[in-house]
């Protein structure tokens, strides 16, 4: 289990599990319990990935094309993290952190 790699998890309040990609440091993930993760759809994405979403595809070994909510991080147990899907390609994964920072409004504490 490694940042950015995508597992099928069940959201709180969700009727089923969704691709979720971890977001946590690589420490949390190697030694703690919670992991902290982003949750995508699972429909094809019939749009363009709006403000605080990211699109993920088959190259991050998703069935489709997939879009990501990142405004909204969530503590996953790590032993509630079923199937690993894949993992977001190292071009997108930059675009990914740029997402979630400005879908916080972190970007103005810098």
């Amino acid at each position: 289990m490694k940042q950015f790699d995508i597992y099928y998890w069940q959201p709180p309040k969700w009727s089923e599990p969704h691709p979720c990609v971890i977001v946590s440091h690589p420490d949390r993930v190697a030694r703690k319990d919670p992991v902290e993760v982003v949750a995508c759809s699972t429909q094809r994405a019939q749009r363009k990935p709006e403000d605080g979403e990211v699109l993920l595809d088959a190259a991050d070994g998703l069935d489709w094309a997939t879009i990501c909510h990142c405004d909204l991080i969530y503590a996953a147990p790590r032993a509630d993290l079923k199937l690993k899907k894949g993992r977001v390609t190292e071009a997108r994964q930059a675009p990914m952190v740029r997402t979630i920072i400005a879908a916080h409004g972190w970007a103005s504490v810098f």
